[in-house]
């Protein structure tokens, strides 16, 4: 036992006396070049928390398929570019609703609901209706007047006929939900609605898309019993909701997946959900159905080839990610898309803006010929001519 504790000991003090001695060697060599060292010390601390400084989030693995856009039907084209845009007070016109007076409503990125006129002009016929102090995101028309609101901040919302503005839901199970998207209103009155994440609010939406861990919910809201329940759970950043035109399913856009989901509310798959359409050259944000039974798709952003190679890389991811909040940096892009596909998920119409002039594309609602283009961040609702 002793004989170990004095290789130990002595093996112990040989190593110290080594560190020592590099250490003395690594500080002459400071003091002789101090420039070239400093700036290499900078570096590898640079790089230490490039890779190793923690994330708020906790990313998963996921492979995208090979980008589609460039041929077939997404082969380029400008012709969302075409449209004319509807100035308008305020910013972030992000769900657009038709009212039986002919006039356009949103709501706006500082909580205020707006009614517009489609014709635009130095007037504008721009009139404050109400502020939900929220961020409003999906608008839509109920059977009595009344605009319903998704509010990403205040949950489902209603602003009746006479002004009134109250809150029909913003929790499930006790629980409050914090990213109340978009909603579409079945002909029995039940309020079909998305609730995009669990984890992250508006904020922090970005986290959301770095991690990439789904967790958002199809939802529906019962006026008749004021009941809340959920229909599917586990969507990557759940979106835009539309129904079909026999209401036979409804869609839920998946906005970080690229893909839409479908679920079934009769018929022998009932109760089941299966991908509608996938692979999209874009993030899906809200989607609508005209008159005609096409669905309005709007993606928001192009996908890259940057984010596309980190997907399934969560440890790049993070660096990626912190790259991008040290340089102040964006993984969105220029360009936005209007599409439309029918009820089998067979695309009809690629309507695309390359340049960004009609930019962060929110959602597309078809109305009398007409396309109204709602956007994220822009200062004015788009105008184009139907296909």
């Amino acid at each position: 036992m002793d004989d170990w504790r004095k290789r130990l000991t002595a093996a112990w003090k040989a190593a110290r006396t080594h560190a020592q001695k590099i250490g003395t060697q690594i500080w002459a060599r400071h003091k002789a070049h101090p420039i070239r060292w400093i700036a290499l010390d900078i570096a590898a601390l640079a790089l230490l928390a490039l890779f190793f400084w923690p994330v708020p989030y906790d990313p998963v693995a996921w492979q995208p398929k090979e980008n589609p856009y460039g041929s077939g039907a997404f082969a380029p084209n400008q012709l969302l570019a075409r449209a004319k845009l509807i100035e308008i007070d305020g910013a972030g016109p992000e769900g657009i609703a038709i009212g039986a007076d002919g006039l356009i409503y949103t709501g706006l990125d500082d909580g205020r609901i707006i009614r517009v006129s489609p014709n635009g002009g130095p007037d504008g016929g721009q009139e404050l209706l109400a502020n939900t102090h929220g961020r409003p995101l999906g608008v839509q028309f109920d059977a009595e007047g009344g605009l319903v609101i998704a509010d990403a901040f205040k949950g489902l919302l209603r602003l009746a006929p006479d002004g009134t503005l109250e809150v029909l839901t913003d929790t499930y199970q006790g629980e409050r939900m914090i990213f109340v998207d978009d909603l579409d209103i079945g002909s029995d009155g039940r309020i079909w609605f998305s609730d995009a994440s669990i984890r992250f609010d508006l904020h922090d939406n970005l986290l959301d898309f770095f991690e990439n861990r789904p967790s958002g919910r199809l939802m529906v809201y019962d006026p008749r019993t004021g009941e809340t329940d959920m229909a599917l759970d586990r969507l990557a950043f759940a979106n835009g909701v539309a129904l079909a035109a026999d209401e036979s399913f409804v869609l839920v856009n998946e906005t970080f997946r690229n893909k839409i989901s479908r679920y079934w509310l009769s018929g022998p798959k009932q109760g089941q959900s299966e991908i509608f359409m996938e692979n999209l050259p874009g993030y899906p944000d809200n989607i609508t159905r005209d008159e005609n039974g096409r669905f309005w798709i709007a993606l928001v952003a192009p996908r890259t080839a940057l984010i596309d190679a980190v997907m399934p890389l969560p440890f790049l991811r993070k660096a990626l990610w912190r790259v991008m909040q040290i340089a102040r940096m964006s993984p969105v892009t220029p360009g936005s898309w209007a599409i439309a596909a029918d009820a089998s998920g067979k695309m009809l119409h690629n309507l695309e803006d390359p340049t960004g002039r009609v930019h962060t594309v929110t959602s597309v609602i078809a109305h009398d010929g007409q396309l109204y283009i709602g956007s994220l961040t822009a200062p004015a609702i788009g105008v184009l001519t139907a296909p």
